[in-house]
């Protein structure tokens, strides 16, 4: 999962973007990006870290021009020390960045077309270089001068055909302006904003609206599944919808956990859906166990607050704030490798001791993925002198890995995979287990929207809704990106004499080679 932007404006992108990416952040904590475009040529700032350590005065001064894109990335295969940092770039045609989100399914089969029958060359393992490359080989077999609108859309139809997953893109054609897009499935978000200045119209693309809102702009509308946005250097807004067949079945985790409450995603408030999960479990838990002995409801903060209050709501007991977050620890769902996501747990909560003192606790949470947050959490809770401790999710057992770019790769490492309710229960230690079942999951998302008949659930149901995701799939993915492939990876890294994170191996150097800025 990342976060991405790309903006057209009448005076320089830059400090816009950057504020943009703050309020991005929850979306990838691992590497930041901003490039722009202007006269005084191409600009561009990426490296490993939070958007606030990767950008300083003097890198923020330099990135000039009306047109810019940025990027903040949460590693679904590298780990922190990757050199994956976005935006990507390519020379030919025109200049090309472009940043995404999301996963592509046909990496290897795309990969070994490009270099064998596009004779490009891939500098990484990404799956969005891979896009890069596709992009720019099919706006290139179409220009022979400047690009026209037409030219730009037939190269992204060209890209919904070649590519399959769950992706939503940002490009910037130097010298004519942006290009968004979006998969024709419509998994992953994206959004297009409009702003109305003295110097004439200004545009943004941004994954949530909480982006456009921070900068002023206007939410126009989600950008439909497979639709192309080209908005040129000059403010001009040109779309076009994909010929091809589109499925709008968005990612329903997204409302679970990823999006900020304050954002709309595909026309849908993510606050009001957090409520009504917890209005929706809340009668899950009278229906299962009329009878029950709750005393108090603390939610695991931050994303279940919304849910938490709802569920003490309507069964009538206390809400309280057992737990107290250190703002200053990152999201541990997002942290790459188990041991990090481990030890950082009671480093980000402190219980507060009079919450729990003899009391029967129903701690709510947004989901259970690995199980280890859960089970620390619960442990802190007795240790606190909680009578008895409950633990309830408002989603479903996360079994299945997810394969369109959040980092639930490998089944094994899912605590629900292949085990029922009792064995999870007895695994985290709680004295009670309950989760919100699907169907209670999707009505509470769809309730504004019923345009969308069915959402991507593939890590709660197993159903991928592209269709191309095979048992053999699923293997070589949980080979390649379960935490033992991260940590081996990272241990392909060192520090080198000027105290900067490097590659140890000829492949990854040459990656890491074009992570440096231009002109910075």
């Amino acid at each position: 999962m990342c976060g991405i932007i790309g903006m057209v404006s009448t005076r320089p992108v830059g400090q816009a973007i950057y504020d943009a990416l703050t309020v991005l952040q929850h979306r990838g904590q691992d590497a930041a990006g901003i490039a722009t475009s202007g006269k005084d040529g191409l600009r561009v700032r990426k490296s490993n870290g939070l958007v606030r350590d990767v950008f300083h005065q003097r890198h923020m001064v330099r990135l000039t021009g009306n047109v810019g894109m940025g990027h903040v990335r949460y590693p679904t295969a590298g780990g922190s020390q990757s050199a994956e940092a976005q935006p990507f770039y390519v020379n030919s045609p025109y200049g090309i960045c472009l940043a995404h989100n999301g996963n592509l399914t046909n990496y290897d089969e795309l990969a070994g077309l490009l270099t064998r029958q596009d004779r490009r060359h891939l500098n990484t393992a990404s799956d969005s270089e891979v896009l890069l490359n596709v992009f720019a080989h099919e706006l290139q077999s179409r220009t022979t001068g400047q690009a026209t609108p037409e030219q730009v859309f037939d190269a992204v139809e060209a890209v919904h055909r070649r590519c399959s997953g769950g992706y939503a893109v940002v490009a910037m054609v130097i010298g004519h302006g942006i290009v968004a897009f979006r998969d024709p499935h419509g998994i992953r978000p994206l959004v297009i904003g409009k702003r109305v200045s003295d110097g004439g119209d200004e545009f943004i693309v941004a994954s949530e609206s909480v982006a456009l809102d921070v900068l002023g702009f206007e939410r126009l509308r989600d950008v439909r599944p497979g639709e192309a946005i080209y908005i040129e250097e000059d403010g001009i807004l040109h779309c076009r919808d994909y010929s091809g067949e589109t499925k709008h079945t968005p990612c329903i985790f997204e409302f679970v956990y990823f999006a900020r409450p304050d954002s709309i995603i595909d026309n849908l408030s993510v606050y009001k859906t957090r409520l009504r999960m917890g209005e929706q479990l809340a009668g899950q838990i009278v229906r299962e166990w009329p009878d029950h002995n709750i005393d108090v409801v603390i939610p695991i903060p931050d994303t279940s607050r919304t849910a938490a209050v709802q569920v003490a709501h309507h069964l009538g007991v206390k809400y309280r704030e057992g737990f107290i977050k250190n703002r200053y620890i990152g999201r541990t769902f997002i942290m790459p490798g188990q041991a990090e996501r481990a030890k950082s747990v009671r480093r980000k909560l402190n219980a507060i001791n009079l919450e729990f003192r003899n009391k029967n606790v129903l701690l709510v949470d947004d989901s259970i993925v690995r199980g280890t947050t859960s089970r620390q959490i619960i442990r802190m809770a007795r240790e606190s002198g909680a009578r008895q401790v409950y633990f309830a999710s408002a989603a479903p057992p996360v079994r299945y890995p997810n394969v369109y770019g959040i980092d639930m790769p490998a089944a094994s490492e899912l605590i629900a995979n292949g085990r029922d309710v009792d064995e999870i229960c007895q695994l985290i230690g709680a004295d009670r287990l309950l989760y919100l079942d699907l169907n209670g999951l999707v009505r509470s998302v769809r309730h504004d929207n019923s345009q969308i008949s069915e959402f991507d659930t593939s890590c709660f149901s197993g159903e991928y809704v592209t269709g191309d995701v095979t048992p053999a799939y699923l293997q070589d993915q949980e080979d390649r990106r379960n935490d033992k492939a991260k940590s081996r990876r990272a241990a392909a890294f060192f520090v080198d004499d000027d105290g900067e994170l490097s590659p140890d191996d000829e492949r990854t150097r040459t990656s890491a080679s074009t992570g440096t800025a231009v002109g910075m």
